[in-house]
């Protein structure tokens, strides 16, 4: 496999991206990373002329904490993410997705936009973003629009964003006191493997232990991140016990979309959701409780 003749564009502001996605619309890809666009050129699930790095561009640097919320730059790395004390210190679930996600060495290069970005049905990042209510802004020439993430995904590989903007920067709200959220995943290996199946939760807990508000997503066995409104809405209300979590299991598990290939068999998969949603809820429950 070797990458076709490609024309590289590099760019230092977002308007010089901007002005190459507008020249070559469909035929030109942005360039951050490169873990996963850089596969697809070579076994040609991608065939464009144009890339346009934007490695260079100071904008989609960074992590910040601004008004208590996180502020992610999209040329953020997994490993910056994971190592990062604003992180560490009130948004460590998302330390469950940067803990598992591939080997260091893909770590080191693989950024948060395109984690997001790509649209990848197993990607880590984009489930439990979504539980923690995240939303993501666009960039283009014409305008800025800010996108809840639970809204930025519309099928395998294919999102919102249009062909002339670009994912600037990931926004979590600053978790409320009684919040706690969770990933949990399954993959056949402990390194450098996809999930098979993964579950992302997010509680709120009143003062007196019932749920206020539950968010569960489904990774690696729907077409997208997908939320499932009936199993949080199964919760609302009742004591956050182990029973009220296994009926909200169920419901994941019967609206899964697994599919069947070499690494796991689609009832495997469904069974496994039942599995891990228990197992984040339980995780998310503890840490809402930690902090209430």
């Amino acid at each position: 496999m070797y990458i076709p003749d490609i024309e590289l564009h590099d760019a230092a502001t977002l308007e010089e991206a901007g002005a190459v996605l507008a020249r070559y619309g469909p035929n030109a890809r942005l360039l951050a990373g490169g873990t996963d666009l850089l596969v697809d050129l070579k076994t040609g699930r991608i065939r464009v002329d144009h890339l346009v790095s934007i490695k260079r561009i100071d904008a989609l640097h960074g992590i910040s904490k601004e008004n208590g919320d996180l502020h992610v730059g999209a040329l953020t790395t997994i490993t910056q993410l994971g190592g990062s004390p604003i992180v560490r210190e009130r948004f460590s679930p998302l330390l469950d997705a940067t803990s598992k996600m591939a080997a260091p060495q893909i770590r080191n290069v693989a950024t948060v936009g395109g984690n997001i970005a790509s649209a990848v049905p197993c990607a880590d990042l984009p489930p439990i973003l979504t539980a923690m209510n995240a939303a993501v802004t666009l960039w283009s020439a014409d305008g800025v629009r800010d996108v809840p993430l639970a809204e930025f995904f519309v099928g395998p590989r294919e999102t919102v964003r249009q062909e002339t903007e670009i994912l600037t920067t990931v926004h979590v709200p600053q978790p409320p006191p009684g919040f706690g959220a969770a990933y949990a995943r399954f993959g056949l290996r402990d390194g450098n493997t996809i999930a098979v199946a993964a579950i992302a939760a997010s509680l709120l807990l009143k003062s007196d232990g019932t749920v206020r508000d539950a968010r569960i997503v489904l990774g690696a066995v729907a077409p997208i991140p997908k939320l499932i409104a009936a199993a949080g809405s199964k919760l609302i209300g009742q004591p956050a016990s182990a029973d009220a979590f296994r009926a909200a299991a169920e419901v994941a598990g019967s609206a899964a979309e697994p599919i069947s290939d070499i690494r796991g068999s689609a009832d495997f998969r469904r069974e496994l959701v039942g599995t891990l949603t228990l197992r984040a809820l339980t995780t998310a429950c503890r840490r809402a409780k930690e902090v209430q």
